[in-house]
């Protein structure tokens, strides 16, 4: 049994450290190979046109955006 509790503090030490690294460091999170990106892929699906319903959804993405910004100014 202190088998266990050695390595589960262990375990909780180096949650901690690398928790107290991320606040300190003030970094986002990003994955090790860099995304889609350096495959040469730009959106999810590759698609070469987008289906209706994302455009619908980008078109109203896009009034929100210029609306609020109509509102700062």
């Amino acid at each position: 049994m202190s088998v266990f509790f050695v390595t589960f503090s262990i375990f909780l030490l180096v949650i901690g450290g690398m928790a107290i690294g991320y606040i300190v460091q003030r970094k986002t999170i990003s994955g090790s190979c860099g995304g889609l990106g350096p495959l040469g892929i730009e959106r999810i699906c590759n698609c070469p046109e987008p289906c209706d319903a994302r455009k619908k959804r980008e078109a109203r993405a896009a009034r929100a955006e210029e609306w609020k910004r109509n509102q700062i100014l």
